[in-house]
């Protein structure tokens, strides 16, 4: 059966207030973005608490499934069936073919769950769930009601029109994107930042990121992974742009005028400086890493601490509790896995000291950061005018 409705399950958004149809509205907004590059013609159009999608002529089932399964918000797409007003046998009768259709073999346990808005079925719902079952035990001899775990949930809701659906297909959860801010996503070449940038988006924030780039140190091909990185996070955060940040004469001059046990730290905190700096011009309110604790010695309890010291915007850590293996199967989960371990180095690898500070000592690091005084502000205001923006998605 190729359905020609979906009715889009969502979850926090119910219980918002007055204020749940911001959500639902943006939520309408993020679906018709996700379908945007689809063949499909659609509606989508929204009914006392609940969001349809509706299908105009012959689309690509597996696609639009795939297209909603991306946007946050949504906790379940259920294909169904729609029927104008009808009478009760007439109901039968389209419930009895859509068990048909969608279930050929019809040896299966079920439940029946009825919903009624709209009193032109005059039988109340329970009534209604009731009869149906017995309608369906009739006609189909294969058919058996279990009430606590059956292998069939058959959903009827009646409305202005009605509803017949039993197919559930999980959404990725979370908020609408927009509905909870901006915030500035340090996107590197590795696995830990997309997946920080994909779950702050999960709550409902826009995303912009910031690339530090270090070239002829880092190749084009370097970069165009973390492109290609953004491209697949906006897949479900919506479209991304991106600040490519050409970073080597401010790298080059940390390297040759700071301890090199400090390299990385100092290197952190401008690169934080930086990208606060453009944070603030696009209006975002906090900063997004992908910092794990003692990941690496740039990540350790005093590193960050110190770290964060440069920053007057939040800075919001994600995957700061979690094992490397949670971070590498949400990367796999969202398609960025495959991308982030190619072979192409970004500017944090490049310049790495054999043995770094792992507990660094704020005021030890500004005392280093102070051989650099009479280069780096020129430097960091050169690197902010010439930057490159890229939108992606």
């Amino acid at each position: 059966m190729l359905f020609k409705a979906f009715l889009i399950k969502y979850g926090e958004i119910g219980i918002k207030g007055k204020n749940r149809y911001l959500f639902e509205d943006a939520l309408m907004d993020q679906i018709r973005y996700a379908l945007r590059d689809t063949e499909a013609d659609f509606e989508v159009t929204k009914e006392q608490g609940r969001i349809y999608v509706e299908m105009n002529g012959d689309y690509d089932y597996d696609e639009v499934v795939d297209a909603l399964g991306r946007v946050f918000g949504i906790v379940g797409i259920c294909p169904v069936i729609i029927s104008e007003k009808c009478r009760w046998e007439d109901l039968c009768r389209i419930t009895g073919d859509y068990m048909e259709e969608n279930y050929p073999d019809l040896n299966l346990t079920f439940k029946v769950f009825c919903r009624r808005a709209d009193k032109h079925i005059y039988k109340p719902s329970m009534e209604m769930a009731a009869d149906m079952g017995e309608y369906l035990l009739d006609r189909f001899s294969q058919l058996s009601v279990d009430v606590h775990h059956p292998q069939v949930s058959l959903n009827i809701e009646v409305r202005e029109r009605v509803y017949i659906y039993s197919i559930e297909i999980p959404g990725p959860g979370g908020m609408p994107i927009g509905t909870n801010g901006r915030a500035t996503l340090l996107l590197s070449g590795g696995i830990d930042s997309p997946v920080a940038g994909y779950m702050i988006a999960k709550r409902g924030v826009k995303i912009d990121a910031v690339y530090f780039h270090a070239p002829p140190y880092t190749s084009e091909r370097a970069k165009q992974k973390v492109v290609d990185l953004a491209a697949i996070v906006a897949r479900y955060a919506g479209p991304i742009r991106l600040h490519v940040i050409n970073f080597t004469d401010i790298q080059l001059a940390i390297y040759e005028k700071c301890p090199h046990d400090e390299l990385t730290i100092i290197m952190r905190r401008y690169m934080m400086r930086i990208a606060q700096s453009i944070a603030l011009e696009e209006k975002s309110m906090g900063l997004i890493t992908g910092e794990s604790i003692g990941q690496v010695a740039s990540q350790t309890m005093q590193s960050l601490l110190v770290t964060n010291a440069v920053c007057s915007l939040p800075v919001y850590r994600p995957l700061i509790g979690f094992d490397k293996n949670d971070i590498v199967d949400i990367s796999k989960e969202i398609g960025a896995f495959e991308t982030s371990i190619e072979p192409y180095e970004d500017c944090c690898t490049i310049f790495v000291a054999k043995h770094p500070v792992t507990k660094p000592n704020e005021h030890h690091i500004c005392r280093s950061e102070h051989h650099l005084a009479d280069v780096i502000d020129q430097m960091v205001e050169t690197a902010i005018k010439t930057q490159e923006i890229i939108d992606c998605g």
